[in-house]
């Protein structure tokens, strides 16, 4: 069966043989290409492989086609085809191509091979000098080759520089000879530049002497794994780092609080201040929840501190939660934590205090604040020690110290029914005073002079001392806001010395006020005498047209404090700062009737 091809390759004459064996007459055969008449698998290979192939060569020996007859009937043919060229070589004159049936080996070889071919495995066949002789179709397609590109090329041309250097000078024929191999590492480079990193197990095929024939060789790309174990390395490493790190800033930390918050030396010997002390070292190494009761700015959180340091817990976090600060429908959240679409923002989980406090302590600052409708939940972690988080139906443990705080009456709560008796007496296990800066003598000096040192050393100032008028001014002040005010009072004076003399801005002796005109004027600004009004206001008459003042923004914006059109902004002050007024003036809101 012989056939004649133009440079298109197209049929231009056929053979008796052909004509008798295909059923297509030499008419019918003319203008025809072979893959109008070859299998769609046979089709699809001749313009893959074999059409290239001849392109680049000019010859293809015993190619395995797949013919249609006339009548239906498949033939199993091997092709082989030879170019006629033009004299100077340039062009493909016409082609001559001999079809021969294969043998019954030659049929189960081909089947082999396509088998082998078709495997979704990285598969190559080498001969005994590391010569490719057959490819699997995956494997070409991860490296990014035609399988004419590659068969009867070294796999040396395959695998990367440093893998190619120790196979080089004869080694690579010892390494075929030795046989059988199981995850050899190898790096081969991809015709687009991409480094693959593979693991090759190899199966030998001998001859009768015990030759290595050739090798066949699997291929397993690792290179995604290894990626990603090196990234784990990696991070791994990096949480390594990190934590050593945050071990060594969680130390720097603990003692710049401990400096700052003078655990240890809480500043003062009045009798009022050793009472108290005395009942922070009877506690503080026991697990009973304790009750800090003061006015705000007293220091109340120092206490805490102070507790917390003293106790078995020291070594364990202590997380502060200001309930103050917390609008009521996140007080859930903000105690438990939350899973993610528990409700609407919710876009991730999130832990909860409680569970940050586990092994440690948990300070509740304002706990007079916590809403009525979560104390029941709040109460049952005392009790139970176990939570849920919102939109969670999991049950978790947690190992908490409670140590809570407030400058409220909770007692008139309770009987007010703003705060649960059972909660109540839960925090209030053992109530710890802290006394009013004005109660505590010449602690007040004491505490200036601390105060003083610390914030010349933190703001670089020299330090000044204090005069004895100062000292003075300082014992006759009432001090409203506590220890909070008086270092706010020492921090202005330091800011505004510029390194000369302190003047300390106290309302007792430096504040002279200027007129005001006043919502509700107080009666007691107008003498009695001659019914003249006064240049000057006194302390009580201050407070007292401040008092009125706060209430009327209050009331004039339903007793919203924080927020666009809130109190606080209408006075211009921070809401915390609000809040501290309102509690330091006495203010409370108005019980609204069912």
């Amino acid at each position: 069966m012989v056939t004649l091809m133009d440079g298109e390759g197209r049929f231009i004459d056929v053979t008796d043989e052909w004509e008798r064996r295909t059923g297509y007459s030499r008419e019918e055969m003319r203008g025809r290409r072979p893959d109008e008449i070859a299998t769609p698998a046979s089709a699809r290979r001749i313009r893959e492989e074999h059409l290239p192939c001849f392109r680049r060569t000019g010859r293809l020996d015993h190619v395995p086609v797949e013919f249609r007859a006339k009548n239906g009937r498949e033939l199993q043919l091997l092709a082989t085809t030879v170019a006629v060229y033009a004299k100077d070589g340039s062009n493909l004159l016409y082609s001559v191509s001999l079809f021969e049936e294969p043998s019954d080996r030659e049929r189960l070889e081909r089947r082999y091979l396509d088998l082998y071919e078709s495997t979704p495995a990285m598969l190559h066949t080498v001969d005994a000098e590391g010569r490719i002789i057959a490819v699997s179709n995956h494997w070409l397609a991860k490296l990014g080759y035609q399988r004419n590109e590659v068969i009867g090329r070294s796999i040396l041309d395959f695998i990367t520089d440093d893998a190619r250097q120790p196979l080089m000078g004869g080694r690579l024929r010892e390494i075929i000879g030795q046989g059988d191999m199981q995850n050899v590492s190898r790096q081969m480079p991809t015709r687009s530049g991409e480094i693959l990193d593979v693991l090759l197990s190899s199966r030998a095929e001998r001859d009768e002497k015990g030759n290595v024939v050739r090798l066949l060789v699997a291929s397993k790309d690792v290179t995604e794994r290894n990626r990603a174990e090196a990234k784990l390395r990696d991070a791994y490493a990096e949480i390594a780092r990190l934590k050593e790190e945050l071990q060594r800033e969680r130390d720097y930390l603990r003692e710049e609080v401990n400096v700052s918050m003078n655990f240890g030396r809480i500043v003062g010997e009045s009798p009022a201040l050793g009472a108290m002390l005395a009942r922070i070292e009877a506690v503080a190494g026991t697990p009973a929840s304790v009750l800090i009761i003061g006015e705000t700015g007293s220091g109340k959180e120092l206490v805490a501190h102070a507790i917390h340091a003293r106790s078995r817990r020291a070594d364990g976090p202590l997380v502060k939660v200001n309930c103050a600060a917390i609008p009521d429908e996140l007080f859930e959240s903000e105690f438990f934590g939350h899973v993610r679409g528990a409700f609407t923002g919710a876009h991730r989980d999130r832990v909860g205090r409680f569970e940050l406090a586990d092994g440690g302590t948990i300070f509740l600052d304002e706990v007079g604040e916590i809403p009525l409708a979560l104390q029941g939940k709040l109460l049952r972690v005392l009790q139970e020690r176990e939570f849920e988080r919102v939109g969670d139906d999991r049950t978790r443990k947690v190992d908490v110290r409670v140590i809570a705080a407030t400058n409220k009456d909770l007692e008139k709560a309770v009987e007010a029914g703003d705060f649960r008796e059972d909660l109540y007496y839960r925090l209030s296990v053992f109530p710890v005073h802290v006394p009013p800066l004005r109660r505590r003598g010449d602690d007040v000096v004491g505490l200036a002079a601390h105060f003083l040192e610390q914030v010349c050393r933190q703001f670089g100032r020299p330090y000044v001392p204090l005069t004895p008028e100062q000292v003075e001014a300082l014992r006759r002040y009432d001090w409203p806001g506590n220890v909070r005010e008086l270092k706010n009072v020492i921090e202005r004076a330091v800011i505004l010395a510029r390194g000369g003399p302190l003047h300390l801005d106290l309302p007792l002796t430096t504040f002279v006020a200027a007129p005001v005109p006043a919502i509700n004027p107080a009666p007691a600004a107008v003498s009695a005498a001659a019914g003249t009004q006064r240049s000057f206001m006194t302390e009580a008459e201050m407070r007292e047209q401040q008092r009125r003042n706060v209430l009327a923004a209050l009331e004039s914006v339903d007793w919203r404090i924080s927020g666009k059109g809130g109190a606080a902004e209408l006075l211009g002050i921070k809401p915390t700062t609000l809040a501290d007024r309102i509690r330091s003036l006495g203010i409370e809101r108005p019980r609204r009737k069912a």
